[in-house]
């Protein structure tokens, strides 16, 4: 029997490789070196895209493929991913949700503890004989007790807000509407009144045009010049032009990001901060929680050539 032809437009790691490649002939697009060649000629025969949330699949990559059923996302934000394409054509789209949920979070709250602390800093301090020759660390800001604002309060927001209980802050999130399921927190629906009364300010809303840089300069400027923003959602919730002038100026005392504008290539004025704290796009990097997404980016693949339900359809 022969097996579905699949594109796939990024690496994986070896766990998902081997198991993908016995299921499924398939087509590693980031090999290609001329791609537009490689698309025209092995496209016909694709019948679904394997991708990653931040790689997508753009509507040329669709249309290149008119046999084109699926396009299974490894990764819980589907932004990347050309929707109205895929509707106009009646192709399905999966990713991986709940999977990543609680190690997302625990980065977000992370960040904000290593930030606040300095211990990026204090460890330098220590190796560097700082301590030896210079004496105490200088003095950082606490966590608990303060206030903290969530944007967002989907599947991860709604962690990181439980996780925030733990250290007794006062907690506020906003969202299209009042969640049920959060009568323990306050409701804010304007960002920037929620930026007002926080401390910190957690992103963690899905990316849609909607969503586009609602991060501005206005939600800086009320997040204010003590206040943190810590960004565990996509990159185009910021408006990354603005927060790179509020954090150089000091109108923000600071951000923690896991995510930026045309990564990995960020903008170079970031790393001549001291008030940042930069991860690589790797707040779902555990090996417990990449193996659970490869399998399911797998059984949405399979379901759907089984003539079986989708698992976690998007489209």
């Amino acid at each position: 029997m022969n097996k579905p032809h699949i594109l796939q437009v990024g690496p994986y790691p070896e766990w998902d490789e081997v198991p993908l490649n016995a299921a499924f002939t398939v087509h590693r697009y980031f090999d290609a070196a001329d791609k537009e060649s490689f698309l025209s000629r092995i496209g016909p025969e694709i019948r679904a895209i394997a991708t990653r949330g931040e790689l997508g699949a753009s509507r040329a990559m669709i249309e290149a493929c008119p046999g084109l059923e699926l396009v299974s996302v490894y990764g819980v934000g589907f932004d990347a991913v050309d929707l109205a394409a895929c509707r106009e054509r009646g192709i399905r789209v999966t990713n991986t949700p709940d999977v990543l949920t609680n190690d997302v979070a625990d980065l977000g709250v992370a960040m904000m503890l290593c930030l606040s602390r300095g211990m990026i800093g204090a460890e330098s301090w220590v190796r560097d004989g700082s301590w030896a020759k210079k004496g105490l660390y200088p003095l950082k800001r606490r966590v608990w007790g303060r206030r903290a604002g969530v944007l967002g309060l989907g599947r991860i927001g709604y962690e990181v807000a439980k996780r925030l209980q733990g250290f007794d802050m006062d907690i506020a999130y906003s969202d299209v509407v009042a969640k049920p399921y959060a009568s323990d927190w306050a409701f804010v629906a304007d960002p920037v009144a929620l930026a007002e009364r926080s401390d910190f300010l957690f992103v963690t809303l899905a990316a849609s045009a909607a969503t586009r840089h609602i991060v501005g300069r206005e939600v800086l400027s009320a997040l204010g010049s003590e206040g943190m923003l810590v960004n565990i959602s996509r990159a185009s919730n910021i408006d990354e032009e603005a927060l790179l002038d509020a954090l150089e100026n000091g109108n923000l005392g600071s951000a923690a990001l896991d995510v930026f504008e045309g990564e990995p290539a960020l903008n170079p004025r970031f790393l001549a901060l001291d008030n940042v704290l930069l991860q690589p796009h790797h707040a779902s990097g555990t090996v417990e929680t990449r193996k659970a997404m490869g399998q399911l980016v797998r059984d949405n693949l399979a379901a759907h050539f089984a003539g079986k339900p989708l698992l976690t359809p998007v489209v």
